[in-house]
């Protein structure tokens, strides 16, 4: 499951997100006789060492860019995780929306990644991440603020709900594509596994704090709530504003490089296979396709579970919103152990092990949730919800982490974007099933259901190359790919 969200409106998985900073052409080579090239000199005069900008060996708690970028998507974190709850209960609470309704409000959060992902690969890889990221933001922060309007006037809609998850999820997929595909960029290799483990154990946090934070402010605001995701991205806006870094774009004005001139002169086919050029990449890799199944059948049954959570909760069990959040704060406190466990883990079991063994051995733990029941037994709903988050940030610390490592810096943004395409493609669809298949066969049946098939999807890492390795390759991709070129891809 990777990027799968134990949430009714799936937040952007943190590992699903990345940062910035000046990406040097080439790295410098040594010249004859161990004298210095003229690469090398020119490499250290920009501060650029080994192909690692200055100052990104330094330990990421020194790490300026770093840091601003990691605490202003931890408040953007929260705000989002007030969202995941407020926005369901709005529908439910205020506007009294059936089981299909929400269940069509989950799908709208995520239909834009089945739409637009691939062409927002292409786009990501050829403009600037971080303006992107902010154009993002900004306009998240706009069409959130159109609730607390609308609800203020008291002309809020299942109409506007619908359409604020639409645009709002649009602009999430062009900003977790750029952001998967900055973060290699401002952070040295050996250290993405520590940044991915850090904004990991960030959504985590947002997890336990922002559930209970929406549930108690939704008592008190209503869906004038969601005002505070709005200032969220307002903050992170700034945040990425304040990044010092440079970044280096793909496409200099008046220097084309010769992937653009090719794809110039291939017209319509070579844009194309442009567009398709990261989906070939994670089709021809043979442990990149089984992790893209993987993630895309647990997000699949995922979000059937997911969208109906707040009604098993509120309808079926009685519980109140306030403690409805509450709930779902104690479980993800799974996660933030996930987050600080997730380096340990990877150097114990072994940082491509970890990929299988986290979904189908940590991921049974998430099962006993529809043996939920009133009283006593309505404890086991925070621990499965914990069992679920620490999986998800495991896995996605390790899957993601291997993403970046194996794939080519020029084809980042279009891997990262197909394998959106794929695994949240599926989201859309499973909250219809979960609205669907709830009404027909009722909640707790389509609960079961969910929590079965989600842990199935381990089937998938299990039998593939992941079995046989323990750690990450070094080198598994033997050389960078250019447009119009097959992939050289090396078996791992």
């Amino acid at each position: 499951m990777a990027d799968p969200s134990p949430s009714p409106f799936p937040a952007p998985a943190p590992q699903e997100r990345e940062s910035s900073a000046p990406t040097p052409a080439s790295s410098a080579r040594s010249g004859p006789q161990g004298r210095a090239s003229a690469s090398e000199i020119a490499a250290a005069a920009e501060g650029v060492r080994d192909g690692v900008p200055a100052g990104r060996e330094r330990g990421l708690w020194r790490h300026r860019d770093f840091m601003l970028l990691w605490a202003g998507q931890s408040i953007s974190e929260i705000g989002s995780e007030v969202t995941v709850i407020a926005l369901p209960l709005a529908a439910v609470v205020l506007l009294h929306a059936t089981t299909f309704e929400v269940g069509l409000l989950a799908a709208a959060g995520t239909a834009c990644f089945l739409l637009v992902a691939l062409p927002a690969g292409l786009v990501v890889d050829r403009v600037a991440k971080r303006r992107l990221m902010i154009v993002c933001d900004v306009s998240r922060m706009l069409i959130l603020g159109s609730v607390v309007v609308a609800a203020a006037l008291d002309v809020l809609t299942m109409a506007q709900l619908f359409v604020v998850a639409l645009l709002t999820g649009l602009a999430t997929v062009f900003f977790d594509v750029a952001y998967q595909s900055y973060v290699p960029n401002l952070i040295a290799r050996e250290r993405l596994h520590d940044g991915n483990g850090k904004l990991g154990a960030t959504q985590a946090f947002s997890q336990v704090a922002g559930p209970g934070l929406g549930g108690a402010l939704f008592g008190l605001l209503r869906a004038g709530v969601m005002g505070a995701d709005a200032i969220s991205y307002g903050v992170s806006t700034a945040s990425l504003l304040l990044i010092r870094a440079r970044e280096s774009r793909p496409d200099q004005p008046g220097k084309p490089d010769r992937a653009d001139r090719a794809v110039a002169g291939a017209g319509l086919a070579g844009w194309r296979r442009e567009l398709f050029a990261g989906l070939a990449f994670v089709f021809r890799h043979p442990v990149l396709r089984k992790i893209a199944a993987c993630t895309g059948t647990a997000n699949l049954f995922g979000s059937m579970a997911g969208a109906l959570q707040i009604i098993f909760l509120v309808r079926v069990l009685g519980v109140r919103p306030a403690e409805a959040g509450l709930l779902f704060s104690l479980g993800s406190l799974g996660g933030i152990l996930g987050g600080v466990l997730s380096g340990r883990l990877a150097r114990w079991i072994g940082s491509a092990r970890i990929i299988w063994v986290s979904v189908g051995v940590f991921g049974l733990i998430p099962i006993v949730m529809p043996l939920t029941e009133p009283g006593p037994r309505l404890v086991l709903f925070p621990i499965a919800f914990a069992g679920l988050t620490f999986t998800i940030v495991i896995y996605n610390i390790a899957q993601l982490s291997y993403r970046q490592l194996i794939c080519p810096p020029e084809l980042l943004g279009r891997m990262n974007a197909a394998i959106r395409w794929i695994v949240w493609g599926t989201l859309p669809l499973g909250g219809l099933l979960g609205g669907v298949l709830g009404s027909a066969l009722g909640i707790r049946t389509t609960l079961w259901i969910g929590v079965v098939g989600a842990w199935s999807a381990a089937l998938w890492v299990f039998f593939s190359p992941l079995r046989k390795m323990r750690d990450i390759p070094e080198q598994a991709v033997r050389r960078p790919a250019t447009s119009g070129d097959e992939q050289d891809v090396a078996c791992v």
